[in-house]
This record gives C-alpha cells, sequence and structure tokens, in this order.
C-alpha cells in the first residue's frame, strides 16, 4: 500500500511555526525503513498495511507529545501484490507525457 498522509499540530511553537513538530513526524517515516517521499504538502510511505499504519501513528505520537491536538490527514492507495509503486506510478505518467 502507498499512505499519503498529513500531520499538523494545532499548537505553533512562538513563531507561529509547526515545522519542528511536522520534521518530527517526517524523521519517524524516514528513519522507519520503508520508502517514502515528502513534498510541500504530503509524506507519501510505501510498505505492507500494518508497517504503514504503526509509522503513521508513531509520527502522530511524536507531534503529540508537543501539542494538545493533532489533525492527520490520510490517503491510501491498497493494492496487494504490487511493490515499488512509489516511482512506478510517477515513471508511468512521466511515460505518457512523453507521447
Amino acid at each position: 500500500m502507498i499512505a499519503a498522509f498529513s500531520i499538523s499540530p494545532t499548537a505553533a511553537d512562538d513563531s507561529g511555526s509547526v515545522s519542528e513538530a511536522v520534521a518530527a513526524a517526517v524523521r519517524v517515516v524516514r528513519e522507519s525503513g520503508l520508502a517514502n517521499e515528502t513534498n510541500a504538502m504530503f509524506t507519501n510511505i510505501e510498505g505492507e498495511w500494518d508497517e504503514v499504519m504503526a509509522v503513521v501513528k508513531q509520527a502522530v505520537d511524536v507531534v503529540a507529545a508537543v501539542s494538545p491536538r493533532v489533525g492527520l490527514v490520510l490517503k491510501a492507495d491498497i493494492r496487494p501484490g504490487y511493490d515499488g509503486q512509489l516511482s512506478a506510478k510517477v515513471e508511468r505518467i512521466e511515460k505518457a507525457l512523453e507521447s
């Protein structure tokens, strides 16, 4: 499965920024060993259902440690038997654009 998710604390730091809390969540994902990428809006992670959900929960937990409330947006593409789709899906689109 591929999950695209965004975590946001409700409490910002003194400057109004949430980047430190979000960075802590992204660090959890990167240290998980699962294929992942982060863009301006979401972090994408690929793996088996239980692996991915465990990482998402851990990422939420690190943000919850610094904020009394956490927002989570999650979208999943569940396609058993397919691996490497984090990059393969993009490659198929790029190839179609070349036509």
